[in-house]
């Protein structure tokens, strides 16, 4: 499923006259107003042709250095931290409740939380929860009773060589079936094994994989062998795997294959045990995503040896579990994959990450008290006006497009006719009474939450899809649009400023929240999304003549990033793609809606910024954010996301109506000759 974004704005002249018309008493306070811009966190100082970024943002980038346990902190980030207040004082409430009856939905946030605070319990316990898991792998004597093993394993929540599990069907979005695709690695990308300049980490990785078997009882010596023997497996794992530019293409990963054609391609591995261990029905029919990976997975485990598949297994134990353990490994997990790859200097507080994991394994229970208390019903209504609004802009704007027939034009017209909108929260909760969580034991209440959902999720093979359930709970601060459900969902928990704020003028907020309903509007057409039909369903509804300037139109969008640096890291213009076409058309679609409210009409300058002006400023300080180095270069790598600072400077530097505004003359840094800039939707 697609990811990020938010929420927009509509009816804000009606809201605000309302809440005018209202004298407050005497005796009350006066209600706190958030400036809708703050003036002090812009830099004038700063030439908007040069770098806008920097003049929405830079007096903020210098006040907010990055606090020592994060490796990049933003607008996102304050968001989550108020919002992580909201949630600790419903949990803390909650933890602090002796009457909660068993079984109950308090009893069960009250144990997960407190058993997760209790380190004096979890050091006493060191690694021994892993023992079973361990003896259950060291029992195997033949690579026959691998898949069985393994099929154990992946329903308990731990990695290795694949991934398997249920999801909608792309060519019939109305059932889930089976999907096998490439797993099993442990750094973050095929090329940190494969390519010469990621050897330091190579070397780290080993190190680090050698003290975690040391913690869990290994010899020095030994470990130092498991480490690199496990190393050379994942390495070959990675050769065999996709790249994550070729994964995006959802046709690439539509491989259709009966239960006996998969069999035929891996001879060596039982797929019947496997998904029967798993608790899967029985399979008839799956997609396999990467053939070429299983085809290779077969010669993996041919060529392995079982000692070294054992070690490999145990070491995906103890990856997966780290977190959960006694301190010793929590702080070498820490050591390796926060510090070293992504340079956040200390660890998370414990609280804050175990509010998190309490607020993510019982999610809907946490968010039905977080709506209760911070997001009124009437809200949520209010908000589907608003994303009503964009949804009117976007369809001109398809209606208006100068290069698809109009054929096409009315295929996509459909599509986002048909557009499933959430917000807020889920109009039906999740039933937790099947998960049991107890008192006595952090690491099993999680394991159990993994039983739990691996239950939910096998159950949905051969049945309706259920068009109410959300894949965010509403404490979530971002957003989404699925492609299969056609639908475009936003979390209560987004809507706070920066993006929404009831106190700003139109111009704020259609530039904030307005950008981020467009962002995920525009992901229904997208380079993946515009393979979906409305019915969810992988389905080529373009002319071949549309689909052709589509793809030379997505190809210029796609140069312009490639050209682009942060720190002297190259932007991959492939992978960051999609969210790259989402940026700019809901800058496109928001500006398009904005121009529809009496305020836009009205044009009066605020603070010495015009409407458009405000509009422009607003969508840079969303983007607002400090990375340490390490993390940039994580991202450029790995992530569909491009940086802030190119998701504000180089989508800019295609929006004609930011010239006009802030009149950035050619020549200047910001500026890209009308012949190069990308326009898309």
């Amino acid at each position: 499923m697609k990811k990020r974004h938010f929420i927009a704005m509509t009816v804000l002249c009606t809201m605000a006259a309302g809440c005018a018309e209202k004298q407050q008493p005497a005796e009350q306070p006066k209600k706190e107003v958030t400036p809708a811009i703050e003036l002090s966190n812009m830099d004038t100082t700063v030439n908007p042709a040069d770098d806008f970024f920097r003049f929405a943002n830079n007096n903020w980038l210098k006040n907010n250095p990055i606090p020592e346990e994060y490796s990049t902190f933003g607008a996102f980030t304050e968001i989550d931290q108020r919002n992580e207040k909201l949630i600790q004082d419903i949990i803390d409430g909650v933890s602090h409740d002796t009457t909660a009856t068993q079984g109950s939905v308090a009893q069960k946030i009250r144990d997960f939380y407190n058993a997760g605070m209790d380190t004096t319990a979890i050091d006493q316990r060191g690694y021994t929860e892993l023992l079973p898991y361990f003896e259950q792998i060291d029992k195997i004597s033949d690579k026959a009773e691998l898949a069985a093993l393994l099929g154990d394993l992946h329903k308990n929540g731990f990695g290795g060589f694949f991934y398997a599990g249920p999801s909608l069907d792309p060519k019939d979005a109305t059932h889930y079936i089976m999907h096998l695709y490439q797993g099993g690695l442990s750094l973050t990308d095929k090329d940190d094994y494969l390519v010469a300049e990621s050897q330091e980490m190579r070397d780290k990785y080993v190190e680090h994989v050698a003290k975690m078997f040391e913690l869990t009882g290994t010899d020095s010596i030994e470990a130092a062998k498991k480490a690199k023997a496990i190393l050379a497996l994942e390495t070959e794992l990675a050769k065999n795997s996709m790249s994550r530019v070729e994964r995006r293409d959802p046709d690439k990963t539509y491989n259709m294959r009966t239960f006996d054609e998969l069999q035929k391609t891996t001879p060596n591995f039982d797929w019947n045990t496997y998904f029967s261990n798993a608790g899967a029905p029985t399979i008839e029919n799956l997609n396999v995503g990467m053939p070429d990976f299983v085809a290779g997975l077969n010669k993996v485990i041919l060529n392995t040896d079982l000692n070294t598949i054992k070690d490999y297994l145990r070491w995906k134990v103890i990856h997966g579990s780290a977190s959960m353990l006694s301190h010793d490994l929590d702080a070498e997990n820490f050591s390796f994959y926060g510090n070293y790859l992504y340079g956040q200097e200390v660890q998370q507080p414990r609280w804050r990450r175990i509010l998190d994991a309490t607020s993510g394994c019982l999610g809907e229970a946490v968010g039905q008290l977080y709506v209760e208390k911070h997001f009124p019903a009437e809200a949520k209504e209010r908000m589907l006006n608003l994303v009503e609004n964009l949804r009117v802009a976007l369809g001109e704007r398809i209606k208006n497009l100068e290069w698809m027939s109009d054929e096409t034009k009315a295929k996509a017209l459909t599509k986002l006719a048909a557009f499933n909108v959430k917000i807020g929260y889920p109009n039906k909760w999740k039933d937790y009474t099947n998960y049991n969580v107890t008192a006595d034991s952090y690491f099993k209440n999680f394991h159990n939450y993994v039983l739990f959902e691996n239950d939910i999720d096998m159950a949905r093979l051969g049945k309706p899809v259920d068009k109410e359930e959300w894949f965010m709970t509403p404490q979530t601060v971002n957003a989404y649009y699925s492609p299969e459900m056609n639908e475009i969902v936003f979390p209560a928990a987004i809507l706070q400023p920066p993006f929404f704020n009831m106190d700003a003028d139109d111009a704020v907020n259609y530039g904030g929240i307005g950008v981020v309903i467009g962002h995920e509007m525009t992901h229904g057409f997208d380079d993946q999304g515009c393979k979906y039909d409305e019915k969810g369903n992988l389905n080529n509804w373009w002319t071949e003549e549309d689909a052709t300037k589509f793809n030379e139109r997505t190809a210029q969008l796609a140069k312009l990033f490639d050209e682009f640096q942060v720190r002297g890291y190259q932007i991959n213009g492939q992978l960051t793609l999609g969210e790259n076409i989402a940026d700019l058309g809901g800058l496109n679609v928001a500006w398009d809606a904005y121009q529809m409210t009496d305020e836009a009409k009205k044009n009066q300058s605020i603070d010495g910024y015009t409407p458009a002006q405000r509009f422009f400023i607003s969508y840079g300080t969303i983007w607002r954010n400090n990375s340490r180095d390490k993390y940039i270069e994580r991202q450029v790598k790995t992530d569909v996301h491009s940086p802030a600072e190119a998701r504000v400077n180089r989508t800019l530097g295609s929006m004609p109506h930011f010239y006009e505004a802030f009149d950035i003359p050619e020549g200047s840094k910001m500026y890209i000759a009308p012949e190069e800039r990308a326009n898309i939707w």
